[in-house]
């Protein structure tokens, strides 16, 4: 049994949608499970509206609402043209009767003039509840045994709206209890990536790209072989093609490396989703839905050993550094955790710290609340800003432990001012902050330093 999971550009049109339920039909003999996200769009789409609803823009929202609602019934249409009339009414009639249940959630958001997280999540939950019932309806069409399962029958979570974390004894226990007999009969469940529900019945989200999670979850949770991720590239690539045209495909590496990757600016997978996949063993592919040849990458608890020192460059932009100095704090006791505790108030992660006796340099990629968190900081200690950074991360096995990393790395980049640095926290990341104009010739050097000959076993 395997894991199939697709993406918003997966599934963006009526062509894309075919292209999918294609190839899951090349996929039966392996007893799939599908996992849909929104149309491409769709959910910052929900955003805007309930933003909107918020302002009490009723009429604006409807109208809005109304462009959804044709965008998802003239998909379906083009896609179950010439399928049994009685499919294609079904479809249209639960897309109308969808919408009318949004309508009422966002007429009820401005009347309050209030938008709740967790109104928030009821209102983005449509995108791939709406998206599920097209697939599923294209797969029938075509002559699957597809049945619809709702995801918030089985994954259970906590009550952190907008990013709910998944309680795994429960959703294990369910996601067998439900889709188990459905696969089990020669089924193919199709189901709603990104959204659960609390144990008594509330509509959550795991957080933005949660549909990878979502499928990973249900993997381990039916001890699936594999997890498939169907996306539009052809996998994990040495470098972003956009800074480095010359960048080469990853066609192995390790769970470790991939989640360095993702954290560190690589946008093919969620973070979380190698998660689950490690702790149950199952591998992870990813593949192109626009190019289904392509073997894509294998990711895997423990890759065959490479030739090559590092297994790819990433970069994030729109960092923002906070320095925080206080010298009455000289080698006080919890003055770390005194400074973590505002970040952990604010609900703001962080990527990078470096240390002094009497300093803390910390970068952040979401400022949203950097205000009052200076503010808080302000209590501490002076509090620097320094903003228009990028962090740049190489990721590769063992290089804590590998001697003239460092020398090659900055003999590379000689002349580029690196404002802060980490290695050892990880054995496998090297990460530097550097200023963002500098980023695309960075990685473009360090590209042509690493990758001037690559292992051909790893990379493609």
């Amino acid at each position: 049994m395997i894991v199939m999971k697709f993406g918003g550009t997966s599934v963006q049109d009526a062509v894309t949608i075919d292209r999918a339920a294609n190839i899951v039909l090349g996929r039966l003999g392996r007893s799939p499970v599908v996992v849909v996200s929104a149309l491409a769009r769709v959910t910052e789409a929900l955003l805007g509206l309930a933003k909107t609803a918020r302002e009490r823009s009723v009429s604006t929202a409807s109208t809005e609402i109304e462009n959804l609602r044709t965008r998802h019934l003239l998909t379906a249409r083009e896609l179950l043209e010439g399928s049994k009339p009685p499919l294609l009414a079904g479809v249209e009639q639960e897309i109308s009767e969808q919408f009318a249940e949004l309508d009422n959630i966002l007429r009820s958001v401005a009347t309050l003039g209030e938008l709740t997280l967790r109104s928030q999540d009821a209102i983005v939950s449509f995108g791939e509840r709406l998206s599920s019932v097209i697939v599923a309806a294209a797969l029938k069409a075509r002559g699957v045994d597809a049945e619809l399962v709702d995801s918030r029958e089985f994954i259970i979570t906590d009550d952190s709206f907008a990013k709910a974390a998944p309680i795994l004894q429960e959703t294990n226990s369910r996601t067998r209890a439900v889709l188990g007999p459905i696969v089990s009969a020669g089924g193919v469940p199709v189901a709603q990536g990104f959204i659960g529900s609390t144990p008594d019945g509330v509509t959550t989200t795991i957080g933005r790209g949660g549909s990878d999670y979502s499928a990973a979850l249900i993997g381990a949770g039916l001890g699936a072989e594999a997890i498939e991720i169907w996306t539009d590239v052809d996998g994990l690539m040495t470098a972003d093609p956009r800074a480095v045209p010359s960048a080469k495909r990853i066609r192995v590496i390790s769970f470790a490396e991939a989640s360095e990757l993702s954290f560190f600016g690589a946008k093919v997978l969620h973070p979380s989703t190698v998660l689950p996949a490690i702790e149950s063993g199952i591998p992870v592919h990813i593949y192109n839905t626009n190019n289904p040849g392509c073997e894509g990458t294998l990711i895997v608890a423990q890759p065959p050993p490479s030739r090559n020192l590092i297994k790819s460059i990433a970069f994030k932009r729109g960092v923002t550094i906070v320095n925080v100095t206080s010298t009455r704090m000289l080698l006080a006791y919890g003055f770390l955790r005194t400074i973590f505790d505002v970040f952990d108030r604010h609900r703001t992660s962080v990527d990078v710290v470096t240390t002094s006796e009497v300093s803390v340099s910390m970068t952040l990629d979401n400022a949203d609340q950097l205000e009052p968190i200076i503010r808080d900081l302000g209590g501490i200690g002076e509090v620097t800003i320094e903003r228009g950074k990028a962090i740049v991360c190489i990721v590769g096995d063992n290089l804590k432990f590998t001697a003239g990393v460092a020398s090659r790395l900055f003999t590379a980049i000689a002349g580029t001012n690196v404002n802060m640095i980490s290695q050892g926290a990880s054995e496998i990341n090297l990460t530097f902050v550097i200023n963002e104009s500098d980023v695309e010739l960075v990685v473009r050097s360090l590209h042509d330093e690493f990758f001037s000959e690559a292992d051909s076993e790893v990379f493609a």
